[in-house]
C-alpha cells in the first residue's frame, strides 16, 4: 500500500484498509524499537512541528519517532510562526514546504491545517485541532487490538462524556465497523454533521453506532470504556461550572465498569486526565466543587483495567508509522 506524499488531516483521509495498514505498520515498528533495531528510514529528512498549543504526548511522539528513524525536527512553538498573524497560512505553507519534507500542525483551527495541507507540497499531519484527532485514533485502535482477542468488527466501546468531543472516535468506529456507544447528556450530543457522516460510513462497514443518555445501555457488554478530559484549562470559571454540572453524572467509576458485565473490560483515556488532586487544576476542582476527580475516578484510572499508558505509548508508534509511510522514498 503506497501512502507516499499523502496528508493526514482528518480520519476520513484514510480508507479502512489504509487505516488498518498504518496500525499494522505501527505494531511492526514497535517490535523493532523494543528489540533495539533502527532502520533510519527517514535519514536526511527534515520535519517541522508547528504547535500553537502546548503538548506533552504529541510533541514527544513526533520528536522521538522522527529521531528513531533518522530525521531532524524543528519545533515551532506558540508564537514562533507567523501563521495568519504577520504572514498568511498559505504563504507560510509555501515557505515551509520548500524547506521541510513533512509538517505537523497542532492548534485550534481545522481550516489552518487544511490550508497547510493544500499549499505545502509535502505531507502535512494533523496533531490535533478542535475538529479532528486522527493520530490519536490510530493509537486507540492499536491499543484496542492489543487488549482484545476479538476481531475488530466484534469489539464494543462505550464512550462517556461530551458527545462533541467524541467526533473522531465516532467516525473511526463507523469507518472500521466496530460497535460504539456514545453516552452523553442531551445537551452535549455529537455534532449533527459528524453523526450524519458516521452513519453513512456505518452503512458501508456494518458499524453499530448508538447515541444515548443512559449509562446502563451504553455500558452493557462493552469491551472498552473510554472517556476524555472535560475541561479546557483556559476556559473561564463559569464555563467550568456549566461543564461540571452537565457531565458530573457521567464520571467513569467502579459502578460503570461493573455495569459492562465484562470481567475483562479495559479503561481508555487519551490523557491528560483529572483523576486526582495531584495537579494544580485538580486542586482547583476540589476547592470549587468538592470533587477529587472528574471524568474518571482514581481507583479506575489506577486499576489493572486501565490501559491508558499503553495508549499513550502507542501514540509514538502510530505517529512513526504515519511519517514512515507518507515520507518513504520508495515502495
Amino acid at each position: 500500500m503506497d501512502l507516499r506524499g499523502r496528508n493526514l488531516l482528518r480520519v476520513t483521509d484514510l480508507t479502512r484498509d489504509e487505516f488498518l495498514h498504518l496500525v499494522d505498520v505501527a505494531a511492526l515498528l514497535r517490535e523493532e524499537k523494543r528489540a533495539g533495531h533502527r532502520q533510519n528510514r527517514l535519514s536526511g529528512l527534515n520535519v517541522a512541528l508547528i504547535f500553537e498549543k502546548s503538548s506533552t504526548r504529541t510533541r514527544s511522539a513526533f520528536e522521538v519517532a522522527a529521531h528513531d528513524e533518522g530525521a531532524h525536527v524543528t519545533y515551532l512553538g506558540p508564537g514562533d510562526a507567523h501563521l495568519g498573524r504577520k504572514e498568511s497560512i498559505r504563504d507560510t505553507a509555501r515557505v515551509l514546504g520548500r524547506m521541510f519534507d513533512g509538517i505537523e500542525y497542532r492548534g485550534s483551527s481545522q481550516d489552518a491545517v487544511e490550508i497547510l495541507g493544500a499549499n505545502a507540497g509535502v505531507p502535512v499531519w494533523n496533531g490535533l485541532t478542535d475538529a479532528w484527532h486522527p493520530t490519536q485514533m490510530l493509537a486507540d485502535v492499536l491499543t484496542m487490538r492489543d487488549h482484545s482477542s476479538k476481531p475488530l468488527g466484534q469489539v464494543s466501546c462505550c464512550y462517556l462524556g461530551d458527545g462533541a468531543d467524541a467526533s473522531s472516535l465516532l467516525v473511526t468506529a463507523a469507518l472500521l465497523g466496530f460497535d460504539l456507544r456514545i453516552c452523553a447528556p442531551g445537551t452535549l450530543p455529537p455534532s449533527p454533521g459528524v453523526e450524519a457522516m458516521a452513519q453513512t460510513l456505518a452503512g458501508r462497514s456494518g458499524a453499530r453506532l448508538t447515541v444515548t443518555t443512559d449509562i446502563a445501555i451504553a455500558a452493557a457488554g462493552a469491551d472498552f470504556v473510554y472517556t476524555d478530559i472535560w475541561l479546557r484549562t483556559t476556559a473561564p470559571p463559569e464555563v467550568w461550572d456549566e461543564r461540571v454540572s452537565q457531565l458530573r453524572s457521567y464520571t467513569v467509576n467502579a459502578d460503570v465498569m461493573c455495569a459492562t458485565g465484562n470481567r475483562n473490560v479495559k479503561f481508555m483515556h487519551p490523557l491528560p486526565s483529572l483523576h486526582d488532586t495531584q495537579t494544580d487544576i485538580g486542586r482547583q476542582i476540589y476547592q470549587r466543587y468538592g470533587l477529587d476527580a472528574l471524568e474518571v475516578t482514581n481507583d479506575v484510572f489506577e486499576s489493572s483495567a486501565s490501559v491508558v499508558f499503553d495508549q499513550a505509548e502507542n501514540r509514538l508508534h502510530t505517529i512513526k508509522a504515519v511519517m514512515v509511510e507518507t515520507l518513504r522514498r520508495q515502495p
